[in-house]
């Protein structure tokens, strides 16, 4: 039996898989070989939890998108290394029933379908979301021997929470090679920075939303920064946390995010702006994920105007055009 048969190939979806290749393989030797235990139970579930719902839906002829695939590969890397396995079977099937099945499929869905079901899970079990960090393992082979951590490991504190609880912020180095407790794939901003770059380059993922995602993120955590909170310095507010990760997989997502591109500059202004206010002002030490949900619902509003005002600027452009032709 071949497992090809059930599930529709996707280009752009398998170029997203391979960026995430080096990320996988660095959070392994972070982590140990755990993270690949956990990716295989997402995508399997993401895989049978779709098929199962468009065969429903469908009828037996229905197939499976590989962006299921890329929806448990995301979903995967935005959980801490310790995530117990029926948290991931939960979340995963979560992302894959609430966040796009019930739209009616791919390409209809309005969010995100791996914050989806990662916002699930972060409100529903957050001491196993949130209170429990690995700390990476160390000089060659780190991880690459070892299976996961100890249990006496998993006292870490992350970045965001160093600073924020004991205003201690991380060395910019150790930022940029990854080399800290954190998410299983959002440690490594040099990692995620490449990956980006390789997605601009084969035309998978929109430039303009990753660059005013970032601008809009530093100008706000400098503006901020000036009126006195310490915890949004612009530096560190760019390379920690979750901040790169979902700038360049998250929002960037062709179907939840606007189509054209002065929508795609609005949106990531939005989501960069309230990804700094959630992490002044608000409780939680992370915002990129709840940023990047409300930046989804603002999405189809912002198609919309955007529209009307395209249709607007076109049709004053014709009236002048006739003008000038009858002036002639």
């Amino acid at each position: 039996m071949q497992i090809t048969k059930y599930f529709m190939k996707q280009k752009m979806m398998r170029t997203v898989l391979w960026s995430l290749l080096p990320i996988y393989l660095f959070s392994i030797y972070l982590f140990g070989w755990r993270v690949l235990l956990v990716l295989a139970v997402s995508l399997v579930t993401a895989f049978a939890g779709e098929l199962f719902i468009l065969r429903m839906i469908s009828g037996d002829k229905a197939k499976v998108t590989e962006a299921a695939f890329v929806t448990a590969g995301l979903f995967t890397l935005t959980l801490p290394p310790t995530v117990p396995i029926w948290i991931v079977v939960v979340g995963t099937l979560f992302g894959i029933i609430f966040g796009k099945a019930i739209f009616g499929g791919f390409a209809k869905n309005v969010f995100n379908p791996a914050l989806v079901g990662r916002a699930f899970v972060y409100v529903s079990f957050p001491a196993q979301m949130t209170m429990q960090w690995q700390k990476p393992f160390g000089g060659f082979p780190g991880g690459l021997l070892k299976w996961s951590g100890a249990v006496d490991m998993a006292t870490e504190v992350t970045p965001m929470i160093n600073m924020n609880v004991n205003g201690i912020a991380a060395s910019p180095l150790n930022l940029l090679i990854g080399n800290i407790s954190g998410s299983m794939g959002e440690t490594s901003a040099i990692l995620i920075i490449l990956a980006g770059a390789y997605l601009i380059y084969t035309k998978t993922a929109s430039w303009k939303i990753m660059a005013s995602v970032t601008a809009s993120g530093l100008v706000f955590s400098l503006f901020f920064n000036m009126l006195g909170a310490t915890n949004v310095n612009p530096l560190f507010t760019l390379l920690s946390g979750g901040f790169l990760f979902g700038t360049v997989f998250m929002a960037t997502d062709p179907v939840s995010a606007p189509m054209k591109d002065p929508g795609k500059i609005i949106y990531g202004i939005l989501i960069g702006f309230i990804t700094i206010v959630i992490r002044t002002f608000s409780l939680f030490t992370e915002g990129m994920m709840f940023a990047i949900l409300i930046g989804n619902s603002f999405a189809p509003l912002i198609n919309m105007n955007v529209k009307n005002w395209e249709a607007k600027q076109k049709a004053k452009k014709a009236a002048l055009a006739a003008e000038q032709k009858e002036a002639i």
